[in-house]
Order: structure tokens, then sequence, then C-alpha cells
């Protein structure tokens, strides 16, 4: 498993619960999802709220983006924009 490059604590991203954790890879589909694990684009959420519920991660257009955005701009702080241009192909800022 890689380590997240947007958290060192193993807390849910946005609430900063500690049960029921699931790794969310923040970019989706077989070949991003990865991508996402090998450079370390994903975060801790709870499950039953923040990732799966209703309002969570995997149902929420704009909590979806957001997530993006943060993985964006934390992947380009350590690697550059052409870089994420080049794995993800996609420019989520």
């Amino acid at each position: 498993m890689s380590k997240s490059i947007l958290q060192e604590e193993k807390v849910c991203y946005l609430c900063g619960g500690q049960v029921g954790l699931e790794k969310h890879h923040i970019l989706g589909g077989t070949a991003n999802r990865k991508c996402s694990e090998t450079w370390g684009v994903w975060v801790w959420l709870c499950g039953e709220k923040c990732h799966r519920g209703v309002d969570g991660a995997q149902y929420n257009k704009d909590l979806n983006l957001r997530l993006k955005q943060d993985g964006q701009r934390a992947f380009e702080n350590l690697y550059g924009h052409d870089k994420w241009m080049e794995i993800f192909m996609k420019n989520y800022l």
C-alpha cells in the first residue's frame, strides 16, 4: 500500500473520525485508481458517512471535485503540473 500524499494520520480526511475508515482513491476508474494508488493520490474516509453516505464522496459531485482538486494540488506541489497531466490527463483546477 502506498502512502497518501494528502494526509499522514489514519483519520477521515473530511471529518477527522477514526472508526470504519476506508481508502478513497481520488481518481476513479481502473487505470486512474491504479495510478492514484501508485502515486499516493488517496485519502482515508469514514465509510458510512463521508465515503458511501448520501452526501459522501462517492455520490456528492461537489465533494468529489473538491477531493480531486486537493489531490491535484498535493501532487503538483511534489511533482509539478506537467507530470500530473502526463499521468492523469485531466486538469481539475
